[in-house]
């Protein structure tokens, strides 16, 4: 007897198969007279000549509006929207009266998003282009699936094949989940210590290692049917300033940028990069045009942050999705000829300058395809159709972009087959060799900067020792945060006292902490300092656990440092005479943690970056495992 859910999943796939009878006949027409060039999965940068000829036939038939609308994403959480609901006729109207060609998931459930992306295909008049942010695998965005590592565990791992699997593995489960379009790999050269937004998102500080670990998740990604995207051009890697509150610099000339930051995005190009995001970064010494801040009453409101969070500089320099001198760079210098599409439009970074419709005016002059969540999409929409009513911008350079975005639909498959089959998701999404592979790379990646005691592993200390658990959060999870490390070390038999610390810990919280740690045989201490975009305590420890940390360092019982994050803290806390990083919080981190403590696991991590006055980068004392 079939099961009365799959009864469900059947009906809805099939309405959807039939919603297709209902499209346009321009488009029908279109689909079914142009074979598509046969490449099994793999996505190629260049378009084929029938998604070339698919394109012109539909640009000559377009509205100018229609035109316009295929370069512009809008950004949405996905959640249950009723059909009446204001949220979902909202959605709805964009891509019915703005013609917008692409949506971007950020958080949201697995059935939820599909859903209502088929909705939207069902009204989308030529199918639209789903993007997401997956630079840790579909779990990044979908709820309850696998997060693989952060890049920098992969850098930490020396093994660029784990970024070719990684990006394959994402790229499938993208495609059940409808998304064709990846916004993965940053490329980006984290050599800045105090950078607060990229940190453990790069996959480390030598622009030749990154950039084989970015050619190889490209060459990944694609070969299974996703767009690629490198990003974030020219390289946010050596900024103290996230672009989400404020315009980061980069105050380097060309001759440094052709040897750092440029590196990686080249060897993506050359790995057939579909496309490449440009980032909301000034470079003075490449474009000095000086901007100035909008007066408060014309400066949108703070999408990615908030008005106490936004770094406000009255006089800077064009950032580069503005700057017509870096689209020139990009398109001349580095030989790329596929899609440029923007950072968010949404990011203070950009926002305290411009407003949405001339942002999305300058951001066509500089040289991009596609305009990313803008923060007023009908203002976006507008600044481009009166820039073209008044000859700014010529209704060549909209097609030219348009037709790169309708091949590359084409070449997706997305013409022919737009709508997302519900059935096969949970035979293909979180799959078991999805959390093998998360796995594998975690365990590979933990690593032992410093263990001056011979603390590590735990195999010599006597069974009832009493274990306390010092976990310091920046996020707001306090009754989560240290579970899954905890468990895995309890597995063992090693029961942890765990106390969590965050920026709402009072006084006698931290006391409490202190005096558990005067009488334990051993601290941890579990920092968690995560990457937290557009937040002012991204990557740091909040002042509580910091204090309570500086003292428990300074006590009887020895401390064993972890970092389920920032792999900088040793910096701020370098008394710690035993540390290991983990360069993320994800499960499969926190458990193979565990296991390295435990002695379980061997560990053959090292450093990808250096720290600075400290220890060099390379750095990681290698350890086999005590039991096997």
């Amino acid at each position: 007897m079939t099961h009365p859910i799959r009864l469900v999943s059947l009906f809805v796939c099939l309405c959807l198969s039939l919603s297709v009878a209902v499209l346009p006949a321009r488009s029908q027409r279109s689909s079914v007279s142009l074979d598509r060039r046969d490449r099994s999965v793999e996505y190629r940068r260049d378009p084929s000549s029938a998604a070339l000829s698919w394109a012109n036939e539909e640009l000559r038939d377009m509205s100018m509006d229609e035109k316009i609308g295929q370069l512009i994403s809008v950004g949405i959480n996905a959640t249950f929207l009723n059909q009446d609901s204001d949220a979902y006729k909202a959605l709805k109207r964009q891509v019915e009266e703005n013609h917008i060609g692409g949506i971007i998931l950020f958080r949201g459930p697995v059935y939820e998003s599909v859903v209502l992306v088929n909705r939207m295909q069902q009204v989308a008049r030529f199918p639209l282009l789903i993007s997401a942010d997956l630079e840790a695998g579909a779990g990044m965005r979908f709820d309850d699936t696998v997060n693989f590592p952060w890049n920098m565990a992969l850098g930490a791992t020396g093994n660029p094949d784990y970024a070719r699997r990684q990006g394959e593995i994402t790229a499938r489960e993208a495609r059940a989940l409808g998304v064709y379009h990846v916004f993965a790999p940053v490329v980006d050269v984290n050599n800045n210590a105090a950078n607060p937004v990229i940190n453990v998102r790069s996959y480390g500080e030598d622009p030749k290692e990154v950039a084989r670990f970015a050619a190889a998740f490209t060459k990944g990604a694609q070969s299974r049917g996703v767009i690629a995207t490198a990003k974030h051009f020219p390289g946010h890697g050596d900024t103290a300033v996230d672009s989400h509150r404020g315009l980061p610099e980069i105050n380097v000339n060309r001759e440094r940028l052709n040897s750092v930051e440029f590196v990686p995005f080249q060897a993506a190009v050359d790995a057939d990069v579909g496309s490449v995001m440009v980032g909301h970064i000034a470079l003075p010494q490449i474009d000095s045009t000086a901007i100035k801040a909008l007066p408060k009453t014309v400066k949108a409101k703070p999408q990615d942050t908030d008005e106490a969070g936004e770094i406000v500089e009255e006089k800077a320099t064009m950032p580069a999705t503005m700057s017509p001198v870096m689209g020139r760079i990009l398109r001349d210098d580095l030989k790329f000829p596929g899609m440029i599409v923007t950072d968010a439009l949404s990011m203070s970074g950009l926002t305290i300058y411009f407003t949405q419709d001339e942002a999305a005016v300058r951001a066509l002059e500089a040289g991009a395809d596609m305009l990313l969540k803008p923060a007023d999409v009908d203002a976006a929409f507008r600044g481009v159709r009166e820039a073209v009513k008044s000859g700014r911008l010529t209704e060549k350079r909209i097609e030219e972009s348009a037709r790169k975005i309708l091949a590359a639909k084409y070449d997706l498959g997305l013409v022919t087959q737009r709508f997302i089959p519900i059935d096969p998701i949970d035979r293909t999404v979180g799959s078991k060799d999805v959390g093998e592979l998360a796995t594998e790379i975690a365990e590979h990646a933990i690593t032992l900067v410093r263990d001056e005691d011979k603390l590590i592993p735990l195999s010599a200390l006597k069974p009832d020792a009493k274990i306390v658990n010092i976990a310091i959060t920046n996020g707001d999870d306090r009754l989560t945060v240290a579970n899954v490390f905890a468990a895995r070390m309890a597995r063992a038999g090693r029961k942890l006292d765990t106390v969590v610390l965050d920026e709402r810990s009072t006084e006698q919280e931290q006391q409490k902490a202190i005096e558990l740690a005067k009488s334990a045989d051993l601290v941890i201490a579990s920092m968690y300092g995560r990457v937290r975009s557009g937040q002012v305590s991204s990557v740091g420890l909040p002042a509580a656990g910091a204090k309570v940390l500086t003292t428990v360092i300074g006590g009887k019982a020895p401390v064993i440092g972890i970092s389920f994050g920032n792999p900088y803290l040793l910096q701020s806390f370098s008394g710690l005479r035993t540390y290991l990083v983990g360069y993320g919080d994800m499960p499969s981190l926190q458990q193979a943690m565990a296991r390295a403590v435990l002695g379980e696991i061997d560990i053959v991590g090292k450093l990808p970056i250096s720290l600075p006055g400290l220890y060099p980068r390379g750095t990681g004392i290698q350890l086999k495992a005590a039991t096997k």
